[in-house]
């Protein structure tokens, strides 16, 4: 299975840049790996939020293939713990299931045409946190649940 991020936006916070990559370094000794950035939206501040999804959106929705298996993390999502998101994970892996991807929407959320393709929306927590950082916290759970999968001793019960 590939497993692949996709976020609106670059990272300006060079450390957490660096984290970011270590944990990609990490999680790609498990599945292949890959955080792509799509670009922010050019001249954003003319257009409203409803249009921002929308257009993110469509930018978003441009990357996918057809067997792609989509998740939204959204605050509206399912919670898990994480031995029960590697039980996810390994649900997926079992289902034969090719190119997983998360998606880290802009500042104003989802469009509905994405809503609409979905397969599933999780979510990190009920609080909210910056879409950089959101980045690294979706990936280092990625790598916990691999290395739980694995029963090696980077996740402690």
């Amino acid at each position: 299975m590939n497993i692949k991020v996709l976020a609106v936006g670059k990272t300006d916070n060079k450390n957490l840049q660096i984290l970011i990559e270590e944990y990609a370094k990490r999680l790609s000794f498990y599945v292949k790996f890959d955080l792509e950035i799509i670009p922010d939206i050019k001249n954003a501040k003319n257009f409203s939020e409803s249009q921002q999804r929308e257009k993110e959106g469509e930018l978003i929705l441009a990357k996918l293939s057809t067997t792609d298996y989509l998740i939204l993390l959204d605050e509206n999502g399912i919670s898990y713990s994480s031995v029960n998101f590697s039980k996810y994970l390994q649900k997926k892996m079992n289902a034969g299931i090719k190119t997983l991807i998360f998606v880290i929407g802009g500042p104003y959320g989802f469009s509905e045409s994405l809503y609409k393709k979905a397969q599933g929306k999780i979510s990190l927590s009920k609080m909210t946190f910056s879409h950089q950082m959101v980045r690294l916290f979706v990936i280092e759970q990625l790598y916990r649940g691999f290395t739980i999968l694995k029963n090696e001793p980077y996740h402690h019960q």
